[in-house]
């Protein structure tokens, strides 16, 4: 194959989503060799994702491999007959490899069987196939700063597509949307009122702790606090703690992340409150290694949650 000129490669046109691929076609860019096959994943009923990449002396992307979202082997230390949710990853063969040469990539090997039912009537929403487009990003900022919730944004969308099945994301991307780009409790001076507050309750107790992530933009992202008593009950009884983020602020729709326990008399008691713009790792990572910093670095022996 290395000693074919680059003319004879396959090329392609524009109609991604009608080709399947093939040994030897090529692209102008790396980007519309990813485009092409996240397209046919998507038409196929499949998600994508990268499964290795490697750089030249350059620092520059020269060969890549794309593989389906089910290709790894996941193993869980629950047992099977006790999950709530199967494990999504099949190893699952399917998968593409292109390499760069003479400024074209070049298909160097593919696979197209998949190890699973493909699912192309729901394929627009795995989650390497969701996006917001700029109409929906637009609604959902007009209706949040109107006060509407987003919840009810959310399912005028779904009644306007004609269903869910034709909705290109999830209530959860618009509420991560809305997260990052608009929510944030530094409107209006509410951020400072609550800064003041803190510094308040510091002031008239030392042991009162509480810290603030904020934004680029210097906007307050996520919260967490917790007085005296929380953290003098953690020390007690803080061996097994739960946390729940089912209840949402109705002015900011940030969520609310209490952190429960159980005392000796069976009655819960508060160890801490978080509120947090967007429900991603980033936000939990945060939550947690703030609430474990609070408590002296004692870590829970168990941790319920939702």
């Amino acid at each position: 194959m290395d000693g074919e000129s680059i003319e004879e490669f396959n090329t392609i046109d524009d109609s991604f989503s009608e080709m399947v691929p093939t040994l030897n076609m090529y692209f102008g860019t790396m980007e519309e060799a990813k485009k092409f096959y996240c397209e046919y994943g998507k038409k196929c009923g499949f998600g994508v994702q990268t499964r290795t990449s490697k750089k030249d002396n350059n620092n520059e992307v020269y060969y890549l491999r794309l593989v389906c979202s089910r290709e790894g082997r996941y193993v869980s230390n629950i047992r099977p007959e006790v999950k709530t949710l199967p494990s999504q990853t099949n190893q699952c063969p399917a998968g593409i490899t292109f390499a760069q040469k003479d400024d074209k990539w070049i298909v160097r090997t593919v696979v197209v069987e998949h190890s699973h039912e493909l699912c192309p009537q729901t394929s627009n929403l795995i989650r390497g196939n969701r996006k917001l487009n700029m109409h929906a990003k637009h609604t959902l900022e007009v209706n949040h700063d109107a006060g509407v919730r987003i919840n009810k944004s959310f399912l005028s969308m779904v009644s306007d597509t004609g269903g869910y099945e034709n909705m290109e994301f999830m209530e959860r991307d618009a509420r991560n949307f809305i997260g990052q780009h608009r929510r944030s409790v530094c409107k209006e001076g509410d951020g400072q009122t609550l800064l003041r507050h803190f510094s308040k309750m510091r002031y008239l107790n030392n042991d009162f702790f509480y810290e603030l992530e904020m934004d680029e933009g210097k906007r307050i992202t996520s919260v967490f606090w917790a007085d005296a008593k929380s953290r003098a009950a953690c020390e007690e009884f803080g061996d097994v703690v739960s946390l729940y983020t089912t209840y949402l602020t109705n002015k900011y729709d940030m969520s609310f992340a209490p952190f429960m326990g159980v005392n000796h008399h069976g009655q819960s008691i508060l160890l801490g409150c978080g509120l947090l713009s967007s429900e991603d790792t980033t936000s939990f990572v945060w939550l947690f290694q703030t609430w474990l910093r609070c408590m002296g670095n004692k870590a829970p022996d168990s941790i319920v949650t939702d």
